[in-house]
């Protein structure tokens, strides 16, 4: 029998939290340490069993267990562990919807972060091999791929009954799985005439200006819930220090000072009361306004006028130590891990193109940066980035991982003082940067502030619709939708924020669906774990074919060429901001 588990209690009704991941301590590669806490992880897993629908990680150690001579975790040979590991995405549902004994619980079962670990130490032991050193180098092999010329031939090639015997033969991608085109007219390529870079913004000047781009604002929501304040983007602004957060007051603010942004914020609120309105502020040259939609106490209206005068201050503050990592459960989660509530968008945004955006699908990029102008939302490229580290990540490569922090975290960092809000168009990214990234290094105040600026752009389009300030001037319905939640948007709590926005689209309904594709990553791709990924999307597959929507999307965009490599005769995923551009009638 196995070594029973002792103490605790049953269950947790506390808010799940996560622990920082101590990848730098020695002790993380200690491989009996690793072989201990797999086997205390797998005896709670095989005792409770709630998390077997998921992925196949845990289908694979329950049979082993029940296949076993003793049916504990005992008779299970150690090489299944292995097993387990391998088929973990590190797509964290099991943490975020099913576990009941996840940290705070005195069981600390954190599985995502225990596969990354065994993922890690392997990594370091054995090397990650060839074939996932490749396809997890995305930006290298885009580039190569990408050439003119070559472009063409690597797209004849991979779309070939021939070349995709081929590529099983060398790199064990399956012959059905679906894998990207490339392209040499880049997003990059393409939006830098149209937009520019934040390196030729010049400061706070303004090159691209949509309809109605005169009113684009600062929209501060308060932690309190308090109404935003809205601040015109086309008045002058002052050079923000480099140590500074953006729009933040100077660190030593005399009384002074303090009493005149004071008296500034409240002469902003005295423009409001006499009757203009936030939606006015959007369009017409006006003073900064606050939006006040109820009776306020003079407690309440000296925080707003605080939070107003003070801008972006919150920004810049380390979170509270709980909040961290702070995971709360999708189903109640109102608020994102990086405090949503108490964040503020700028009207101004930075375009973290991705490297799937940028070389596989420029018009992800493209649509998103139309839909923004339409809006007012002036954009810019990020001047340089590169991967987000999310495929190393999944490796187990940490340390590639940290050299990809180290490239793009300054990179960011500058555009946030030059006052731009980050946006990335795929979840996995945002995620990157919004989770991982703080949880490997909690001691970085950069990590943790482009934590708190960077958004999934349905995410910054409804905290736009919040302020008044999203155009719902559509020109065609979509009709029914299908809509995936692809498992990286929904760890980031912040809601069904894309749904909410296409909902808005008159003549529109959405049918969401909260299961895994079975993309995830490179998994689908490879030939020993093709069937397992097909199995684990079925689901989502079935749902759509029984739904013949108009259209059928997801965030991810290879999650949706997954959904459709699963169907007969599929017509191609439509993804939600080209959804969008249609309803706009772009």
């Amino acid at each position: 029998m196995s070594a029973p588990v002792s103490g605790g209690r049953e269950g947790s009704l506390d808010a799940p939290t996560r622990h920082p991941l101590d990848w730098k301590n020695p002790a993380f590669y200690d491989e009996a340490a690793l072989e201990k806490e797999l086997t205390r992880v797998f005896d709670i897993c095989h005792g409770c069993r709630r998390c077997f629908s998921l992925c196949n990680s845990f289908p694979t150690l329950f049979d082993a267990v029940d296949g076993s001579s003793t049916g504990e975790l005992d008779g299970v040979d150690r090489k299944v562990y292995w097993e387990v590991v391998d088929h973990c995405y590190l797509c964290d549902m099991c943490f975020m919807t099913k576990c009941p004994y996840v940290p705070p619980h005195p069981w600390n079962v954190d599985f995502p972060h225990l596969m990354l670990r065994a993922k890690a130490v392997h990594a370091r032991k054995e090397g990650i091999g060839f074939r996932n050193k490749l396809l997890a180098s995305t930006d290298a092999v885009g580039a190569i791929a990408g050439i003119p010329v070559v472009v063409e031939v690597v797209n004849a090639v991979n779309a070939s009954t021939v070349g995709r015997k081929l590529l099983d033969a060398t790199l064990g991608v399956h012959p059905e799985a679906p894998i990207p085109k490339y392209y040499a007219n880049t997003a990059r390529k393409r939006l830098k005439e149209l937009v520019g870079t934040t390196a030729q913004a010049g400061g706070h000047d303004s090159l691209v200006r949509s309809e109605a781009a005169a009113g684009a604002a600062n929209v501060p929501l308060a932690a309190t819930g308090s109404a935003p304040v809205v601040a015109r983007t086309d008045a002058p602004r002052p050079p923000t220090p480099a140590a500074s957060g953006v729009g933040q007051p100077p660190a030593k603010e005399t009384a002074a000072q303090k009493l005149a942004r004071l008296d500034a914020a409240a002469a902003a609120d005295a423009a409001r009361e006499s009757g203009e309105g936030l939606r006015h502020a959007a369009s017409a040259a006006a003073p900064n306004l606050v939006a006040t939609p109820r009776k306020e106490t003079a407690a309440e209206k000296l925080a707003r006028l605080e939070a107003m005068a003070s801008g972006m201050e919150s920004v810049s503050a380390s979170p509270p130590e709980s909040a961290l990592g702070s995971t709360p459960r999708a189903s109640g989660a109102a608020t994102s891990n990086s405090a949503a509530a108490g964040r503020a968008i700028t009207g101004r945004v930075a375009l973290f193109t991705t490297c799937y955006g940028n070389r596989n699908e420029p018009d992800l990029d493209v649509d998103l940066v139309k839909v923004f102008q339409h809006n007012g939302i002036e954009v810019r490229l990020v001047a340089k980035e590169e991967c987000c580290g999310m495929p190393k990540l999944e490796l187990g490569d940490l340390e590639s991982v940290a050299r990809h922090k180290d490239a793009n975290i300054p990179q960011l960092m500058k555009v946030i003082r030059d006052g731009y809000d980050i946006v990335a168009p795929i979840p996995s990214c945002v995620l990157m940067f919004k989770q991982e990234l703080p949880l490997m290094f909690p001691d970085d105040a950069d990590v943790r502030t482009v934590q708190s600026r960077i958004f999934d752009p349905f995410e910054y389009l409804m905290l736009r619709h919040r302020a008044g300030l999203l155009k719902t001037d559509f020109k065609q319905s979509l009709g029914k939708v299908s809509y995936h939640v692809p498992c990286h948007l929904r760890v980031q709590n912040i809601g069904l924020k894309t749904r909410d926005v296409l909902k808005l689209v008159p003549d529109t309904t959405v049918d969401v669906i909260e299961r895994c594709s079975g993309h995830n990553g490179t998994y689908a791709v490879k030939k020993e774990f093709r069937a397992a990924s097909v199995k684990i999307g079925r689901p989502v597959m079935t749902r759509v074919e029984n739904a013949q929507p108009a259209y059928y999307t997801s965030d991810c965009p290879m999650a949706g060429h997954q959904i459709e490599s699963g169907m007969k005769d599929a017509k191609p995923p439509t993804h939600p901001l080209k959804l969008l551009r249609i309803a706009y009638g772009l």
